[in-house]
């Protein structure tokens, strides 16, 4: 059963090896390894990494307590982060964080969801009714990836 949780400190360990190996194993499909390496650099300073998480207040899924996604909605309606372990893809993980969002931007009153989204989760994004604003090429570490700009009516 998939458990939804608020992120605590104790948790940036596991979502930043969620985030970087989710990113070069499952992201590999679409971007070149230029582009991942710009992306997820090699190592990480934990204490940024908490810093940043703190900040978006992700919320966290877990199976028999074991980390296996995580997802954040800020006041404005941006979804920043939306990642799924790399070994948990196609359980419903996904499924239930855009669910907890969803319920979550109705007490919040939120009236249009948006979302920077990679090549990859693009029709993950559009399974759920989020429409392609525009394509665009972001410059991370000198390198250049394509997103699209994402959104979704509630």
């Amino acid at each position: 059963m998939i458990t939804i949780r608020r992120y605590i400190e104790q948790d940036a360990q596991s979502t930043w090896l969620l985030y970087s190996n989710t990113i070069r194993n499952i992201n590999k499909q679409d971007y070149n390894e230029q582009q991942l390496q710009a992306w997820v650099p090699d190592s990480m300073d934990l204490f940024i990494w908490n810093k940043r998480m703190s900040d978006i207040e992700p919320f966290i899924a877990e199976i028999d307590g074991k980390i296996v996604g995580y997802a954040d909605l800020q006041n404005d309606g941006l979804i920043d982060h939306f990642f799924c372990h790399q070994d948990h893809q196609k359980e419903g993980v996904g499924r239930a964080l855009m669910t907890h969002i969803f319920n979550e931007g109705k007490k919040q009153k939120i009236k249009l969801y948006f979302s920077q989204v990679s090549i990859t989760a693009k029709p993950f994004f559009e399974h759920f009714g989020f429409k392609v604003v525009k394509q665009q090429l972001v410059e991370v570490r000198d390198q250049k990836l394509t997103n699209f700009h994402m959104e979704k009516r509630a």
